[in-house]
């Protein structure tokens, strides 16, 4: 059972489902369980907190796994100097194929990959973007809808309108981001025009995951509803599940005048992560996308996986093949 898609030949995948990047979820086990699985895993580069740390982690997903995989380097405003140039170079020097980057200003890093023979998955959140990205000579686009957990940017244009809009427009290889969990989304993806999906907040709620049960529990629990968009007014949108701290900080951010500052202490990445790891769930932020509302259980990676491509390819043989005509 396979999905052959310009994707998956790009990539060297059997299946056309990437894990995206996710800070401090992204690492070697669960990226390692997803490429054994057929799909393309992805280790997150600024999980390590530097890049020995990323050198280590890229040699613990190859004893794991001989398939491929990816390292996602974001790059974002952040509260510390980033090396993002010493990340790179652990990412080149440790002999990785496939780089799923996003962020501001990527243009050097992309250059820089793609002199080193890298496959480059840009992720994008507007058509305008994804043209500019492919004008820069990435692989594959990653196109990331409305519905995402992380920052959808500041258009709110949901999947529905913006796969089909991007792919009337791009050439390349084009993944979908931001909504998918099941087969319905990948085969409802490929219809719109992209070449597989890309999941993050699914992965959460994975065995092979290194995040407390409490959170993955509460990604079961969560409806389509359970999410807050925080920055608005500061223009750097991001969608995080729902809970009574997210909350606070949309009503300190609607205050006239607001700033980052007013906020900052309750946002730091550190709480979010001390979350995670000790299931204190009024500790700090976690990201959750709308999908929440279709997690109903916590499967290892590659039983997910494979239903979602089990049941993209029933939808696509059974159902749809069997309303024409």
């Amino acid at each position: 059972m396979a999905m052959k898609t310009r994707f998956t030949e790009l990539c060297g995948i059997a299946h056309p489902v990437m894990m995206g990047g996710m800070m401090w979820v992204g690492r070697a086990g669960l990226a390692a369980a997803v490429s054994e699985a057929g799909g393309l895993g992805t280790i997150t580069a600024l999980t390590q907190p530097t890049p020995e740390d990323l050198t280590k982690e890229i040699a613990r997903v190859r004893e794991l796994t001989d398939k491929p995989f990816a390292v996602n380097l974001t790059l974002l405003p952040s509260m510390r100097d980033t090396p993002y140039a010493e990340y790179r170079r652990a990412i080149i020097e440790g002999g990785v194929r496939i780089v799923e980057t996003a962020g501001n200003k990527p243009e050097e890093h992309i250059g820089e990959l793609k002199a080193h023979g890298i496959v480059v998955i840009h992720k994008c959140t507007s058509v305008r973007h994804a043209l500019s990205a492919e004008r820069w000579g990435v692989d594959a686009i990653s196109i990331d809808g409305f519905e995402c957990a992380g920052h959808p940017g500041e258009d709110d244009i949901p999947g529905l309108v913006l796969i089909p809009a991007a792919a009337d427009k791009v050439t390349i290889p084009m993944i979908a981001s931001g909504g998918f969990g099941d087969g319905r989304g990948l085969a409802a993806a490929l219809a719109l025009g992209a070449e597989g999906i890309n999941m993050g907040t699914r992965f959460c709620a994975t065995r092979e995951a290194q995040i407390h049960e409490n959170c993955k529990q509460a990604f079961v629990a969560n409806d389509e509803r359970s999410t807050n968009l925080i920055f608005r007014n500061l223009h750097n949108t991001a969608r995080v599940a729902k809970t009574p701290l997210s909350d606070e900080v949309v009503r300190l951010l609607a205050q006239p005048g607001a700033k980052f500052e007013d906020v900052a202490e309750l946002v730091r990445g550190v709480k979010g992560r001390q979350l995670l790891e000790t299931g204190d769930m009024e500790a700090g932020l976690f990201w959750g996308g709308q999908v929440q509302g279709l997690i109903r259980d916590v499967p290892t990676a590659g039983e997910l996986v494979m239903r979602i491509v089990r049941e993209a390819e029933g939808i696509i043989r059974e159902r749809l093949a069997g309303m024409v005509g």
